[in-house]
């Protein structure tokens, strides 16, 4: 058994097809076979059940995935560190949530491209949820999520604090039957603003969903409705009269950005170039922690 046969054996088991494993490695259906038959035979036990639509994991098979997986990510990890001579390069994949790229990142990001070229940056914009799961399932080196977070894999570092309000046309107000103008469920600020609502007795607003931040603020200004969102996000809308602002509650109001990763991660000096671009930012300092398991917290997966 070899990193090959593990490779092999990972894009069978997630394309599910040994035709299928072989488009992904650019490689023929034979060859694929064989090298499965080849490595059930040396483990001498079946790793993948046959049938007409494709093969599935045996109990096996579902037992090497973890190791195979793991094999595969220490070899990335090893080719990062013997080619890592202190100066950043190489690929750094980040993740963010749609408001912190929109209000923060910009400039941080492009100040980081000017010093480090050679930096391969990425940025991938989805909800709270997607984003842990992305960075504790090592498809991401890191993300920006909105705190607090629930998982023993991960450090997490406050790197911005935002205050949220209330925002309406004139008239809006959370009353029963309101409208709500939100993104999709998993949505951090959606999360919050439905605890406000059901702390006010409020169980019936009308939810309209949206894809975008451009489109919840466009509607907001139309007079459809009522969000919560960052006050800097909102504020020149509200200079020029168009929409208003209204303060919440602390405890829903004051949120931390974090910025997470693995734990276990190897250090590497894309990631330190980046940490100290964070800092040197004005972010506030806070030292690197463990995020709390959610056996800690009380509580399940993170925002």
């Amino acid at each position: 058994m070899d990193s090959h046969d593990l490779r092999v054996f990972e894009a069978v088991a997630r394309c599910g097809a040994m035709n299928k494993a072989a488009e992904s490695l650019h490689t023929v259906q034979s060859n694929v076979t064989a090298r499965i038959r080849a490595l059930e035979a040396e483990l001498g036990t079946e790793l993948f059940r046959r049938h007409s639509r494709g093969v599935e994991l045996t109990q096996a098979g579902e037992r090497l995935l973890p190791y195979a997986l793991k094999a595969a990510r220490l070899l990335v990890e090893a080719a990062r560190a013997v080619r890592d001579d202190g100066s950043p390069k190489g690929r750094l994949a980040l993740g963010s949530l749609e408001t912190t790229a929109a209000l923060r990142l910009s400039p941080i990001l492009s100040r980081f491209a000017a010093k480090h070229p050679q930096v391969d940056i990425s940025l991938t914009a989805a909800s709270n949820p997607e984003l842990v799961r992305r960075v504790a399932g090592h498809e991401l080196d890191g993300a920006f999520v909105c705190g607090p977070i629930q998982h023993g894999e991960l450090v997490a570092e406050v790197v911005f604090r935002e205050e949220l309000v209330i925002a309406s046309a004139a008239g809006g107000r959370l009353a029963p039957g309101c409208k709500i103008l939100v993104k999709g469920k998993g949505c951090a600020y959606r999360d919050r603003l439905e605890a406000l609502l059901a702390d006010r007795g409020v169980h019936d607003a009308v939810r309209l969903e949206f894809g975008t931040l451009d489109a919840i603020i466009g509607c907001l200004e139309g007079g459809l409705g009522i969000t919560l969102l960052p006050r800097a996000l909102l504020l020149p809308a509200a200079r020029s009269g168009r929409i208003r602002l209204s303060a919440v509650p602390p405890e829903i109001g004051r949120v931390e950005t974090l910025f997470i990763r693995r734990r276990d991660a190897g250090d590497f000096s894309a990631m330190r170039a980046l940490l100290a671009e964070l800092r040197g930012a004005g972010a506030p300092a806070a030292p690197r922690r463990r995020a709390p398991s959610a056996r800690a917290r009380g509580g399940p997966g993170g925002r």
